[in-house]
């Protein structure tokens, strides 16, 4: 078979200015800065990737790897990712260099899809599912007005526009997320799934603390309740509460999720796949996961290129346990203002019923629309 050599990597940063900042237990938003990447072989065919991190960094991640990538065979994934990954080995382990390795591999992922005329859903196995259930991340802290009131109008209007899940971030404080979350799930009622998420905010004793106080609020999860360093406290948790316990945003590679799984740490586990390896490396934390018996739920933030990874990815998760009729997997979708997600890419996610497609198109789906690529474009001075 011929070989697709690839010819070209360009890491590609947009930015946007948002109208409203809003921030979560961490640190405010204010802007929205993403590092792309778009790579090119002989033939002319192109894919493109997204990591997720600072965007500077990520960029000199691409850069670095760059090297050692440029002349491979597009069609080998596996080499190539196991050549960035011996290259980093010494000192990437964990961060922001997997973020860029991320990026190239959903790269290399589009450009097959793309030659093979076939869905990155099909070159994985196909499509176990072909229906995703996103739910809305939302409720984000902002200054003025009442906050309560604030977080209430916005969870109705996610159930309005027929979300069957929302989450919502707390670490604000122990009494003040208890109150502001037993007021979301009592407007939203039965029917819509809750989820909370507080960024590592808190000590094990505060996660203990309200995880009493919302003890019989039919939570879906808890996510990363406490520091992605204390694997044992998410393990002693888990033991003191009957609200499942997520994380994995913050970890990477299947070796960093087999530390959660070993220790037990999680009932979720939500590896990003722009910043834990990418689609071939999250396809295998996910094998690894479910030989725990740890549902995998993965963590997505960004643009179109990332989301539509996310939804080829998740179609292909093995159904566990399998039956007849299996619910169809939960995806994130972020709700916050995000023109990078909403005018970069075609076509527009959105869900119709509750539900979204997985996207049948040759490699991820998506078109960069280039008019709005050059609008929010920054070069390396800007950033």
């Amino acid at each position: 078979m011929k070989k697709m050599r690839i010819k070209k990597i360009e890491p590609v940063v947009v930015s946007q200015q948002l109208k409203e900042p809003f921030y979560f237990s961490q640190w405010e938003y204010r802007l929205r800065t993403i590092c792309l990447v778009k790579v090119t072989a002989e033939d002319g065919t192109y894919g493109w990737g997204e990591g997720y991190g600072p965007a500077n960094l990520v960029r000199a991640g691409i850069e670095f790897f760059a090297p050692f990538v440029l002349g491979a065979d597009a069609l080998e994934h596996e080499i190539i990712w196991q050549q960035m990954y011996l290259r980093s080995l010494d000192f990437g382990r964990r961060g922001v260099l997997l973020a860029a390795l991320s990026a190239i591999d959903i790269a290399v992922w589009d450009i097959q899809g793309k030659h093979f005329g076939l869905p990155v859903s099909t070159l994985l196995g196909g499509r176990k599912n072909e229906f995703v259930k996103p739910y809305a991340t939302g409720l984000y802290f902002s200054n003025g007005g009442d906050l309560k009131e604030k977080l209430i109008r916005e969870a109705m209007a996610y159930k309005k526009q027929g979300f069957l899940g929302i989450k919502m971030k707390v670490g604000l404080g122990v009494a003040k997320d208890a109150e502001y979350v037993i007021a979301i799930k009592n407007a939203i009622g039965r029917e819509v799934e809750l989820m909370i998420d507080s960024n590592h905010a808190y000590s094990l004793r505060e996660a203990i603390q309200l995880c009493d106080r919302l003890k019989g609020v039919d939570l879906s999860w808890f996510e990363e309740p406490v520091s992605p360093e204390h694997y044992s406290d998410y393990r002693k948790l888990r033991a003191r509460t009957d609200i499942p316990i997520s994380g994995g945003e913050c970890e990477y590679l299947r070796y960093g999720f087999l530390q959660l799984f070993q220790n037990r740490s999680v009932d979720i586990a939500q590896p990003d796949i722009c910043a834990a390896g990418g689609i071939t490396e999250v396809k295998k934390i996910a094998a690894l996961a479910h030989t725990f018996g740890v549902e995998v739920i993965p963590h997505s933030w960004g643009t179109g290129i990332a989301l539509h990874a996310a939804m080829h990815l998740i179609s292909n998760l093995d159904i566990v346990p399998g039956r007849m009729y299996p619910p169809a997997p939960w995806m994130e979708l972020d709700r916050t203002e995000n023109a990078l997600r909403d005018s970069l890419t075609e076509p527009l996610i959105a869900p119709e019923n509750g539900m979204l497609r997985v996207p049948d198109k040759p490699g991820l789906g998506i078109e960069v629309n280039e008019e709005a690529l050059a609008k929010y474009r920054v070069d390396s001075q800007q950033i």
